[in-house]
């Protein structure tokens, strides 16, 4: 019997990606930006945690991939999101240290030694250029780099590529 085929990772940022830096009136028509009034917040809860949308955690459960954190927030990620979004754990990848700077965002390699050519999408708002072409010439499998608008975050149109995307994919 052959082994089955292995499913495309779904590489998710958190700051213009699942937390909205826009103001609400920013928000895309027909799209709840989450709940929008700041909640009276402990000492430990971050204070943008309000803009993030909770369906979104349906949407991006249903979608047939392997989601992967790919945030400065690391474990805290799974700690203050994925209740929120009611997700299970999540895989994070650790980021090395590197000084470098350049054109290349500073994640982009980590996703591509990450993925160990497995094919990916990535959803951050900070995608160039310059990242589509390295992970083109360096990565073997399929990978779509998809940059949101961070002031809107993830939106119905989002959702579509990311969609339409794995539906070829697989």
């Amino acid at each position: 019997m052959p082994a089955p085929a292995t499913r495309p990772l779904l590489f998710l940022d958190v700051d213009g990606t699942l937390i909205p830096l826009g103001t609400p009136t920013a928000a895309q028509p027909g799209i709840s930006q989450g709940r929008m009034e700041p909640p009276v917040l402990s000492a430990n809860t971050h204070p943008l945690l309000y803009r993030v949308n909770p369906e979104h955690g349906r949407r991006l459960a249903s979608l047939r991939c392997d989601l992967v954190w790919a945030t400065t927030w690391m474990t805290d990620a799974n700690d203050l999101l994925t209740p929120l979004l009611g997700l299970p754990t999540l895989p994070v990848v650790d980021w090395p240290d590197s000084d470098e700077m350049g054109l290349l965002h500073w994640k982009t390699r980590g996703l591509v030694e990450w993925a160990q050519g497995r094919p990916f999408v990535w959803v951050d708002d900070e995608i160039s250029h310059a990242d589509q072409q390295w992970v083109s010439a360096h990565h073997h499998g399929a990978a779509l780099l998809h940059r949101v608008d961070p002031r809107r975050g993830l939106t119905e149109h989002d959702f579509a590529v990311i969609e339409s995307w794995l539906s070829r994919a697989l």
